[in-house]
């Protein structure tokens, strides 16, 4: 059973075209990576996932569990089992990261042995939970700040957008396999850009995303490999080839 089938999805951003002709599948259980070039609509395929509104649908479809969610607002599809951290998170005065985490399910905070447990997890001093969300943390913080609330979601579906981004090398193993472990028996979507990330987590196929579509697919570490060695120019050469069969 696939946990997610995007079918032939055109989507549109202020009427620039983000996603044409967009088609993948991900079964239950499995990780897959998306790589691409800035700008190649890695981000945008998030969006419409979680159905912001600026990301106009207008064709196509998206299944989650069997269900199409292509309509549903983004609370509902977050509820059937979504979750997400963001490549450039919000910071936000007044609201303390705590009451975030109570706020997602203060239950699972429980379970998990309490805010404390939760705080060394992520190599996260107690105080942090005082702090208002994301404001004054450096960019390995802000990204431990995003996994820590996964972390309390515990989604079924977890999509993690350029999460080796602006992380340096001690942030990176620590937020590597805190995300590994968190994928265990999960099924996610990985999206980087350069790749640091799957030093330390495991992912199951790759695809590279090219001017809003799917240039090729593939074994993760061999398609990372020629994107090192050759560019993302050997990857438009794919679906160049693709298109002339």
């Amino acid at each position: 059973m696939n946990i997610l089938e995007i079918e032939n999805l055109n989507v549109t951003v202020d009427g620039k075209k983000v996603l044409t002709d967009f088609n993948l599948k991900i079964p239950q259980g499995e990780v897959h990576v998306i790589f691409g070039p800035n700008g190649s609509g890695k981000s945008s395929l998030i969006f419409s996932i979680l159905g912001f509104p600026k990301y106009r649908i207008i064709s196509g479809s998206i299944l989650f569990k069997g269900k199409d969610i292509t309509d549903l607002p983004t609370n509902e599809r977050v509820k059937l089992g979504i979750g997400v951290t963001f490549q450039h998170p919000p910071s936000i005065r007044g609201v303390k990261l705590g009451d975030v985490l109570n706020n997602i399910n203060k239950k699972n905070i429980e379970a998990a042995g309490g805010e404390k447990t939760l705080a060394q997890k992520v190599n996260f001093p107690a105080s942090f939970f005082e702090r208002d969300l994301n404001y004054g943390f450096s960019g390995g913080e802000v990204k431990r700040s995003e996994v820590l609330q996964i972390l309390v979601q515990r989604p079924e579906f977890i999509m993690l957008d350029e999460p080796d981004s602006g992380v340096d090398v001690e942030n990176l193993e620590l937020i590597g396999k805190v995300i590994n472990e968190l994928l265990i028996n999960n099924s996610g979507m990985l999206i980087t850009h350069q790749g640091y990330i799957l030093r330390y987590v495991k992912v199951d196929q790759a695809h590279v995303i090219i001017n809003g579509c799917i240039a090729c697919s593939g074994e993760p570490m061999l398609t990372l490999d020629h994107i090192l060695r050759e560019g993302y120019w050997w990857c438009s050469q794919c679906r160049t080839l693709e298109k002339k069969l």
